[in-house]
């Protein structure tokens, strides 16, 4: 008599959790995203850093991978203003490779102004002027004075660069999911 083949092993069975349409998500961030380099719809990833529960499951695990892409990118200009990036998220590749759509709330950094700095660089230099003009050669040297000081002033406010909007490799953020997903997880 032969032996017999072993029985396979039953199937494992799944159970489908619906995460919630508000329930935060804690990423990192896995490669630097800047405005300065960075184009509409270039790709962005993060890992899940805290675990999601649905009541005693857990829904998503920590170090689940998400993936989003760039929805704007605003490189800022030395007198326009800053640089802005705006990033969403868009898929969820859960750790058995699993991939579910969620949309989440946008992330959204922006660059520090060189505007406001710039402005302050002609007003001060307008108004040196006027005072070494009015010294130099009275009222009529204060207007002289003020023109050539503002003009000193923009072509410095020129040389300012707006600093970038970035978002660093390992920069942790918390966002919000926008739409309710749901996830098949085994039965244990």
């Amino acid at each position: 008599m032969g032996d017999a083949a072993p029985e396979p092993a039953p199937a494992p069975e799944y159970i489908d959790l619906t995460v919630p349409r508000d329930a935060v998500l804690g990423l990192q961030i896995e490669r630097t995203v800047s405005s300065d380099n960075t184009r509409t719809e270039d790709r962005v990833t993060a890992r899940v850093t805290r675990d999601v529960r649905v009541g005693n499951r857990i829904a998503i695990p920590a170090g689940s991978l998400v993936t989003g892409s760039v929805l704007d990118v605003d490189r800022g200009g030395r007198v326009r203003g800053r640089s802005r990036l705006s990033i969403r998220f868009h898929t969820l590749t859960l750790n058995d490779g699993t991939e579910v759509s969620l949309r989440t709330d946008p992330v959204i950094r922006e660059g520090q102004s060189a505007t406001g700095e710039s402005a302050a660089k002609v007003g001060g230099a307008a108004i040196g002027g006027a005072i070494l003009g009015a010294i130099l050669g009275g009222q009529r040297g204060a207007a002289v004075g003020a023109g050539i000081g503002a003009a000193g002033g923009t072509a410095a406010a020129m040389t300012n660069t707006p600093d970038q909007a970035r978002l660093s490799a390992g920069t942790t953020i918390t966002l919000r999911m926008q739409e309710q997903i749901i996830v098949s997880v085994p039965r244990d």
